[in-house]
């Protein structure tokens, strides 16, 4: 009987892998059995296939592409706003609502060595993207009079780091049976010649299957069958990265479920046409998310009869499903999409590189794939500068830099509004807890209060 090494050895012979078992010698029993258990893990059948479709990309149709009408917030009426709001506490306050949070990416870009939701942008309380994103749940838990159920979908990478700083900060004061943890699954990096690369010696470079994985994982995972155990009827999904993200917003909520649809988006105006955002529209007539690459440059300059851009819904990755709808969405077959991205990895001489220009393929399932299952897609146009505080990069644009001025910003208008005089607020730097409030609301009994921090409360 062949041992595990030949049987490998077999394997990667057939699909010309080989180099995979480069360095095995060099590996400790335990790391050796570790890099067999990889190899045996992967699917080299997709592998083959995914590199032979990495210069396709899904078909957009660009052609056939309408813009799609949104509701917009501020042009509601009071009775109406009213009404969404109140239909979406009646979802909360019955259990039907749970949180998503998508949270499987590192902050390598941000220069952060952790999960990306661990990485604090500056703020004076010094909070994590994780714990303000807890207390506006326990916020509107409390108001709910019931806790919200949130799901934090991880990596391999990073879920052991993730859920180590969840338990080392207590869960942020969030009780701990109303969180489940899952991954998502992986995939690895391919070279220009069809090669999976080697991260380390005893590890193959796997890259997180994209945000498209998030339904399959659900179900694989056992999350679905939780959030149906728990009488879950909607699912608010969120990128972690957001630092003003409302988790689940009882405004949007109601909108949604008023409006009929199995699926709902958020959306901001583009800053400017070029703006580097997904935009939601419609194609051949059924919803679709076209990212900015894909977009002909007049199309992205298109205007309307009012002078405003006719392709004007960006994407901020907030959306709203129902269960069947995630149900449906579990077993969909996705595309995937290539990216050609610097990867570190090894050498054939196993040591460390760090290319300046990309150097390998990542294959990445998209959510916004599945919006064509909807017979209807709610869209939402919200306000920017309340909602939408992207952290991506390490300076310039979507920075920590921009997100911490975005919520300062925005907690000082709350104060204005609430009635603090604009001279006493001249000089100071005041953070609202999301603790003690969620959007503005209950601010004017507690302005000294609150002045009276030197940073924040």
């Amino acid at each position: 009987m062949k041992s595990r090494k030949e049987q490998a050895e077999a394997l990667l012979r057939q699909y010309n892998q080989q180099h995979l078992l480069n360095f095995y010698h060099d590996l400790t029993a335990e790391a050796q059995e570790s890099l067999l258990d990889q190899i045996f893990s992967l699917d080299f059948e997709q592998v083959a296939a995914l590199f032979d479709q990495r210069t396709d990309s899904p078909a957009q149709m660009e052609n056939e592409l309408t813009p799609i009408e949104a509701g917009v917030w501020d042009e509601f009426s009071e009775e109406r706003k009213q009404q969404e709001e109140e239909a979406g506490w009646q979802a909360l306050r019955s259990g039907r609502v749970a949180a998503l949070v998508v949270a499987g990416g590192q902050g390598s870009r941000l220069g952060h060595d952790g999960p990306k939701g661990t990485f604090n942008i500056g703020l004076p309380s010094g909070k994590s993207l994780f714990q303000l994103q807890a207390e506006r749940l326990l916020n509107l838990s409390s108001q709910a009079g019931r806790t919200i159920p949130w799901y934090v979908m991880t990596s391999p990478e990073n879920d052991g780091e993730t859920t180590e700083f969840f338990r080392k900060a207590d869960y942020f004061g969030y009780p701990r049976e109303a969180i489940f943890f899952f991954e998502q699954s992986v995939l690895p990096a391919i070279d220009a010649e069809g090669k999976i690369l080697l991260a380390d010696k005893d590890r193959i470079s796997l890259a997180p299957a994209g945000n498209g994985d998030c339904f399959a994982a659900i179900k694989r995972s056992g999350a679905l069958a939780d959030m149906k155990a728990r009488g879950v009827e909607w699912v608010f999904y969120y990128n972690v990265d957001n630092a003003l993200v409302k988790v689940a917003d009882p405004k949007f909520i109601g909108y949604t479920i008023s409006s009929g649809a199995s699926a709902a988006c958020k959306v901001v105006p583009k800053s400017h046409p070029e703006e580097k955002v997904g935009i939601v529209c419609l194609n051949r007539g059924r919803p679709a998310v076209i990212e900015y690459s894909d977009m002909p440059r007049e199309m992205m300059t298109a205007q309307n009869e009012e002078g405003r851009l006719l392709y004007d819904q960006a994407n901020i990755s907030m959306h709203l499903f129902r269960l069947d709808f995630v149900e449906k969405g579990a077993d969909y077959p996705l595309p995937y999409h290539a990216a050609h991205k610097k990867i570190a990895a090894i050498d054939e001489q196993g040591n460390p590189l760090k290319p300046s220009e990309p150097n390998a393929y990542k294959f990445e399932r998209f959510i916004f794939d599945l919006f064509p299952l909807a017979d209807k897609l709610a869209v939402l146009q919200v306000n920017r500068s309340e909602e939408f505080a992207p952290v991506k990069n390490k300076e310039g644009e979507d920075s920590p830099e921009t997100a911490r001025k975005l919520v300062l910003e925005l907690h000082r208008k709350w104060l204005l509004e609430a009635g603090a005089a604009e001279e006493l607020l001249e000089g100071r730097t005041v953070e609202i807890s999301p603790l003690i409030s969620y959007a503005g609301e209950g601010l004017h009994l507690r302005i000294s209060e609150l002045l009276e921090q030197e940073q924040s409360i």
